[in-house]
């Protein structure tokens, strides 16, 4: 009779036997692969020459007051201090941002990671994205340090490079995790000005 009622009722396509509902999961996780980016500011090494760093920020200005594209010139300097060799002494921030990232990896729960730089480091956002796509990841979520609205990079340069990225790689899914709930964050820093008093 309970055989009877059992088999009476609806399948709902999955099925009933344990290993094979692993199975079932095991290939939907693989065809949806989840990579997370965390992006930073980036910073200047403390040992790269200062005439190259004026100069990159000169081009970079007169390219956006014309709004044309990346001249070869800056596109140089661009890959130049991006790829200097960097230390915990000579770009701190880097080391932070990694120190960072060290403490989100154990709650990634089976998600690849990458970290990418807004400008000064590499690797930059489409390096970041070119990576995990090649790791086999079909959904990245991008989340940016900085919490504040209005900044350039945050609220403008991440979503163009993320619209272009889309066209680029049309069979993956962007999310950008902007903008931050300003209420959670506002918590999160009084809790921390707490741990001071």
């Amino acid at each position: 009779m309970g055989d009877a009622l059992l088999a009476s009722q609806p399948r709902t396509g999955y099925s009933e036997d344990p290993q094979r509902k692993i199975h079932e999961r095991s290939i939907f996780m693989t065809a949806i692969r989840h990579g997370i980016i965390l992006v930073g500011h980036g910073g200047i090494p403390s040992d790269y020459p200062k005439e190259l760093v004026t100069k990159l920020k000169r081009l970079e200005a007169a390219r956006e007051a014309s709004g044309g594209p990346m001249s070869q010139e800056e596109l140089e300097l661009d890959r130049k201090i991006r790829t200097w060799p960097r230390t915990p002494e000579t770009d701190p921030y880097q080391a932070g941002l990694e120190l960072l990232a060290s403490h989100m990896r154990p709650l990634l729960n089976g998600a690849k990671f990458a970290i990418a730089y807004n400008e000064f480091c590499g690797p930059t956002l489409p390096q970041a994205v070119e990576t995990l796509v090649a790791q086999g990841v079909t959904k990245i979520t991008v989340v940016s340090t900085m919490f504040t609205p209005g900044g350039s990079h945050s609220e403008f340069e991440i979503p163009a490079t993320l619209d272009q990225l889309r066209a680029q790689y049309p069979a993956v899914t962007f999310t950008y995790a902007w903008p931050f709930d300003l209420a959670q964050v506002a918590k999160m820093l009084m809790e921390h000005v707490r741990r001071f008093d």
